[in-house]
């Protein structure tokens, strides 16, 4: 037996490619779960998305290699993006890297700036693809514990006080996922200000700032941001593209220039008509945004109804694509509820230790399920 590699030591099976076996073993038993535990949107991309990719791919010559950098159309499009909506400025041609998907970016970072046993600050809770990329990497993830009495951001005066001369990185993610934790710009000056005094790369992870929030936030708004923050940014939340793998990465030439090196040698470029359909997306108005996030409002309001059910307890300021709530004193934690919902009600939710031990005591509902479904899903618990 051929071993495997030490870098897989301690990264295990990612929690819902597991759960989704089991999920669907008991809907071999008839058991009809009702899925909320994944943000995978439910809803097609605008029908303009859809027909330029169709019409685009009939076409004889678009179906060779394309550039490592991206097609400029889509580079371009990316920049009148930021300049429309976050009022940032953006170079098209050296300050933009398109993505197959803002999760590979995570690995591509990490395999650029981090050698063995370099430290990158991660939250908790928190997306866990971030610490599993930093081990893969060879790199050691440090936790940094967010909770609610500070409103889910750092501790800064807590981290000042530790040891930092080998932390090369820091991923940040507002608005925050598990939480919904809106991103606020004086948030924004104040991780600036801590990765410069300490020559921390931020990698802010920004792919729900336009799910139920009317100011959505880049953190390259801040001034000089570029010297010490690279930005994720996506399309699968904000334009019903998740299957697509449109994401892209913004910052100084130089950051652009270091990811490219390691990511020209894993990829061979995108599918031209998916950069032109997702420029396409790009270039939508505000109405697409309107009816989405109403959509996405009436169904928080179900997931509300849910919630009060299972008497936990929430914010109804939450924005992104989730809604975050601390399980009643009488349940051990959230996967204790998680698993109770499942078995008994055929529903199943996310158990908010999957995103840390910071929460443990909480759960995570999916806004990415019909009204219909969540009707179902409340008469069941009821």
């Amino acid at each position: 037996m051929t071993p495997i590699a030490d870098r897989l030591k301690g990264v295990g099976e990612y929690y819902f490619s597991g759960k989704l076996r089991e999920i669907d073993a008991l809907n071999r038993e008839d058991r009809q779960i009702i899925n909320l535990g994944i943000g995978s949107p439910d809803m097609p991309p605008h029908p303009e998305v859809i027909a330029a990719l169709q019409q685009n791919a009939v076409l004889p010559n678009v179906h060779g290699y394309q550039s490592y950098k991206g097609s400029p159309i889509l580079r371009k499009a990316i920049a009148d993006w930021y300049k429309t909506w976050y009022g940032v400025d953006v170079d098209a041609e050296t300050e933009i890297l398109p993505l197959i998907g803002s999760k590979e970016g995570i690995m591509h970072i990490c395999m650029t700036y981090l050698n063995q046993g370099d430290e990158a600050l991660v939250p908790n809770p928190g997306y866990p693809t971030y610490s599993s990329a930093v081990t893969l990497a060879s790199g050691i993830g440090r936790n940094y514990e967010m909770n609610a009495a500070t409103n889910w951001t750092p501790d800064f005066e807590a981290l000042e006080q530790q040891e930092l001369s080998r932390v090369k990185l820091m991923f940040v993610n507002y608005p925050h996922m598990p939480t919904g934790q809106n991103g606020q710009l004086d948030l924004f000056e104040k991780i600036v200000s801590f990765a410069r005094k300490h020559n921390i790369l931020v990698v802010h992870d920004n792919p729900y700032s336009f799910i139920l929030n009317e100011h959505p936030l880049s953190m390259l708004q801040v001034n000089g941001a570029k010297d010490v923050v690279i930005e994720l940014n996506s399309l699968s939340k904000s334009h019903n593209m998740a299957g697509w793998r449109v994401g892209m990465l913004c910052g100084n030439k130089e950051r652009i220039d270091e990811v490219l090196r390691f990511k020209s040698n894993m990829d061979s470029g995108m599918f031209l008509p998916l950069q032109l359909a997702a420029a396409k997306a790009l270039a939508l108005g505000k109405d697409w945004f309107i009816e989405l996030n109403k959509v996405y409002a009436q169904r928080r309001e179900k997931v509300f109804e849910l919630l009060d059910l299972l008497q936990c307890a929430y914010q109804k300021n939450q924005v992104g694509l989730f809604v975050w709530a601390l399980v009643p004193n009488q349940i051990n934690d959230g996967f204790a509820l998680s698993d109770s919902v499942l078995y008994n009600a055929g529903v199943f939710i996310t158990p908010g230790g999957i995103f840390g031990s910071a929460g443990n005591q909480y759960i995570r509902i999916s806004l990415c399920a019909t009204e219909e479904k969540l009707i179902k899903a409340i008469h069941r618990i009821k």
